[in-house]
């Protein structure tokens, strides 16, 4: 049964086609018709025949997730010719909020570069069957079957011919573009049917094919200086992070993160029960310790103390102080959070951001809106709280994360902690306009952080960021902008790990960004940010790495069929085979240098460690600016912590880092040079990125083994990149085991300190700290041979993997006979056109971002 219908603008979009259910794609154009290309729509039984209208702005504002605008465009009958010319004005008319309009704003951008990159795209009626893209040869097939039974009762149409791949340049997003290539890829995996090596070999390269790389920004303040009202104003939702009194913090890390739901979502992860119950005994001894701590001083503030308060207080209410550790671990304490006694995690959702808001501010903040009767607050029980929101496609591949300054005395929430600062490729240093440059605790926190951060992290960017722009004019921000600068660059401590390049300052207004005024971008910097992230998101990287390795993939395969060629195979695997030996050889001798190097500049950290550790230890033990008595608490807090003290406010004392700090400083320049977070750089000075079996200038000459040369040119690049994520990991481990080993080292002095009770402890814990270290001098060596076996471990890893790598492609590729590989050249064609306009959009952008950085420094030079 036939029936066929006109569909008219602006009512394709109420219909709903689920793949499965309905078949949909593209016809002929019919000869005399009025209308625009035909959409065939088949369900069982029924097929419809729709003559829609041009729908390239509707799919472009349903791609963009802002389909609640169609209806105006469709009004002023916006068309892809006009959609290309809107001026300001006319968009101010036809997206009357400035959220979506900036978004939209944005994304036109890109559209227009992505068009100026590649050849227009043709008209739709000039497009016919053949015209179409296509995802697999599997769906060819089943188009063309669909074609020819069409024929038959429609013999006034054109006949279709045989449906071919292509891609017109500049037709499809990166989106669609990865989309298809793996559709592509994954119907390709599905035929190697063949049981031989080569096939699985084939299937294992494809399956390594997926990657994804999620981008932390780790966003950092204290208590009052805005981090919620600017991540609010970032993603465009006043309400999701509760903000305003001073006393009220967020207790609790939270992740910040896209979703493709249309609900709000905060996902709670608790700590365990066991890890609970272990706190609850370290606070009550805490808060017996301050009832005996007089006899060494007495006095002073004791911020453990009121930690431990606080935080059985927000749960207990006035009951704790009645009841012993056990009898706190009921289940009474938590019926109305089963998913803690269960460790699973909560899942709460809301139509609205405030609506979700309203329901975890109770899992995240010290103090909340609940009457006394009611009040009770479990924040002290979570680890990490990830709010999902939905229509944020910037957010699709970043997340941002609102941090704690310090950590947290719990082990399992500070080892998160420290996962997820090691982990941020960006952090964001907000603190309030008046007296940025000279805010301690902003640059306490910074200084604190800058290891993990950097040498011991993989942060690219430090953004220094200044609140409340608003109430300043433009000549005040410039020279708060300039004071913070001088600033960065007095703090030594922090520029061991990052260079000026590095380290950027922004001026904002959450407040007046939110409320939509028109306010100078030059001073209220949040659009900037918000394309930062927008930068960050970008996957064009993670499309053109998948893209190329299908590529290659395909190109072997295609060149594994053509069986004429054995000579010129012989010739090309005994070259490459040359070449690979002398490549690795260039590698290692590299990379042997610069371990050498750190010997020898290790070697100066271990004799002035070993001079000069009891100077260091005897300030750690005798600050001059505490009293006995409060600093009995602190060293009481630290031992039975591993040498850890981790306040609430205020700087963390860490023994250990005290002890191995000429260690780390002796190597800290070299150690940035070496391993730069920015992978681009190239670790080991570049001795990765150098290697090349320049198989690029090879096809010239091996003409007829020119598709198994792209297969190995793809695969070089590909193991080189994945080397330097690998290599971006371990150096953090390399780097931390410095302190690690004096940590390991120390441990049995901190158990026996932490043992000692009443009259006299303080001085008991000294003597047995300082005794320790005296009879320990040995560990700054052995801290030295740890790290240096970790390097030649990496050096090995390298190696290991390039010969392994490369020997085994070379193999396959030239001296593998092919069984049964199918016939992928029309995949090929479709993918090496992807390739080729990604490829192009690389170099676009690269030039654009040089551009960019010429503007920025001369700006820099100029404030």
């Amino acid at each position: 049964m036939w029936t066929s219908c006109i569909i008219q603008r602006g009512r394709v979009s109420d219909w709903r086609v689920r793949r499965g259910v309905l078949d949909v794609f593209p016809f002929p154009w019919i000869p005399g018709s009025t209308s625009c290309p035909a959409r065939l729509f088949k369900a069982p039984g029924v097929t419809f025949l729709f003559l829609v209208m041009d729908d390239f702005v509707r799919n472009k504002l349903t791609e963009w997730k802002l389909s609640e605008w169609i209806e105006a465009f469709e009004a002023q009958e916006i068309d892809e010719e006009s959609l290309y010319h809107l001026d300001d004005r006319e968009m101010n008319q036809l997206i009357t909020k400035a959220g979506p309009r900036v978004k939209f704003n944005n994304k036109l951008k890109l559209l227009k570069e992505e068009q100026n990159t590649t050849q227009p795209q043709k008209q739709a009626v000039n497009i016919s069957v053949q015209d179409s893209p296509s995802k697999s040869e599997k769906e060819i097939q089943k188009r063309k079957r669909k074609s020819d039974h069409l024929q038959g009762e429609f013999s006034q149409w054109q006949p279709a011919p045989k449906q071919q791949y292509n891609c017109a340049a500049g037709s499809q997003s990166e989106t669609e573009i990865l989309s298809d290539v793996k559709d592509i890829m994954k119907h390709v995996s599905e035929g190697l049917h063949g049981r031989d090596k080569l096939s699985a070999f084939l299937k294992d390269k494809t399956k390594d094919l997926e990657t994804e790389k999620r981008h932390l920004v780790g966003v950092f303040g204290k208590t009052g200086a805005g981090k919620s009202s600017l991540i609010n104003a970032i993603i465009n939702k006043k309400g999701l992070l509760a903000s305003g009194s001073v006393s009220a913090c967020t207790s609790v890390m939270i992740k910040v993160e896209a979703t493709s739901g249309s609900k709000y979502e905060a996902h709670i992860e608790f700590i365990t029960k066991e890890d609970w119950k272990s706190e609850l005994k370290s606070l009550k001894e805490v808060l017996e310790d301050n009832d005996d701590d007089d006899d060494d001083g007495g006095g002073g503030s004791n911020d453990d103390f009121f930690d431990a308060d606080e935080k059985l207080s927000a749960l207990y209410g006035e009951e704790w102080k009645e009841r012993s550790p056990h009898s706190l671990m009921d289940n009474k304490y938590f019926i109305d959070i089963p998913e803690f006694r269960t460790s699973k995690t909560k899942i709460l959702k809301s139509d609205s951001a405030e609506g979700l808001s309203e329901k975890f501010v109770k899992y995240t903040r010290s103090e909340s809106n609940e009457t006394e009767e009611v009040k009770r607050l479990y924040w002290p029980l979570v680890k990490c709280v990830t709010v999902k929101v939905p229509d944020n496609d910037f957010l699709d591949h970043v997340t941002l994360v609102d941090l704690p300054a310090n950590g947290d005395c719990n082990r399992s929430r500070d080892r998160m902690w420290t996962g997820f600062v090691a982990s941020c490729s960006a952090v964001w240093i907000v603190t309030e306009m008046n007296q940025a440059a000279s805010e301690k605790e902003a640059w306490d926190i910074l200084e604190n952080a800058s290891s993990l951060l950097g040498n011991g992290g993989e942060c690219q960017q430090i953004y220094f960021i200044c609140t409340k722009s608003d109430h300043e004019n433009p000549d005040d921000l410039k020279k708060i902008k300039s004071a913070v600068m001088n600033e960065f660059k007095r703090r030594k401590l922090i520029k061991n790990h990052f260079s000026e390049d590095c380290f950027k300052v922004f001026t904002v207004s959450s407040t007046e960004f939110l409320k939509g005024e028109n306010a100078n971008p030059d001073h209220n910097e949040i659009p900037k940010l918000k394309e930062i992230l927008k930068n960050l998101n970008d996957t064009h990287s993670e499309t053109l790495n998948y893209v190329s390795g299908a590529y290659g993939i395909l190109s072997l395969i295609q060149g594994a069929t053509i069986r004429e060629v054995v000579e010129q195979k012989n010739d090309l695997y005994d070259l490459l085979e040359g070449k690979l030996f002398i490549q690795l050889n260039q590698v290692k001798k590299a990379i042997e240098k610069i371990i050498k190097a750190f010997e020898q500049r290790l070697s100066e950290g271990v004799e002035k460690s070993q001079n000069l550790c009891e100077k260091k230890l005897k300030s750690f033990l005798h600050p001059s600016k505490m009293s006995d008595g409060t600093f009995h608490r602190t060293l009481k807090s630290s031992v039975r912590n591993d040498g850890i003290q981790k306040p609430k406010k205020g700087k963390p004392k860490n023994l250990n880092v005290t002890l191995a700090s000429y260690l780390t400083e002796s190597i800290d320049e070299k150690f940035r040079k070496t391993f730069p977070n920015d992978v681009k750089c190239g670790h080991f000075n570049g001795a990765i990125d150098a290697f090349s079996l320049s198989t690029d200038s090879l096809i010239e000459k091996y003409k007829d083994v020119e598709l198994q040369l792209i297969f190995l040119q793809t695969e070089e690049n590909k193991i080189k990149a994945k080397l330097n994520k690998t290599i971006l990991t371990q150096k953090k481990l390399i780097y931390n085991s410095l302190t690690e080993t004096i940590k390991d080292n120390m441990k049995k002095c901190y158990r026996e300190a932490a043992a000692f009770e009443g009259r006299g402890t303080l001085k008991k814990m000294r003597h047995t700290i300082e005794r320790h270290v005296h009879s320990k001098k040995y560990m700054f060596e052995e801290a030295k041979n740890v790290m240096l076996e970790q390097l030649s471990d990496l050096k090995e890893t390298v190696l290991r993997t390039l010969k392994k790598t490369m020997k085994e492609s070379i193999d396959f590729s030239l001296k593998t006979e092919a069984c049964s590989l199918p016939d992928v050249s029309d995949h090929l064609q479709v993918v090496k056109k992807h390739y080729d306009e990604l490829m192009a959009v690389k170099m676009k952008k690269k030039k654009n971002i040089l551009e960019a950085d010429v503007i920025c420094s001369t700006e820099t030079a100029e404030a």
